[in-house]
């Protein structure tokens, strides 16, 4: 993000993925199997979406 021409420090780490989101997404990938989900430089959103997805399939696998 740009504001007046300067690169926006605090923008671009609001939009970062918290460091409890990776740790949660680096463990779900794991245990679902799928470590292409995992990557460092996801947005905060990406990263809440693919945890949810992961629950998702981590309990649909668990309920056979």
């Amino acid at each position: 993000m740009q504001v007046q021409g300067k690169y926006d420090a605090r923008a671009f780490l609001a939009e970062q993925m918290t460091r409890a989101q990776g740790l949660r997404l680096k463990r779900l990938s794991e245990e679902a199997y799928q470590p292409a989900q995992y990557a460092r430089d996801l947005s905060s959103g990406e990263a809440a979406r693919r945890i949810q997805v992961l629950e998702a399939e981590i309990e649909l696998a668990n309920s056979f």
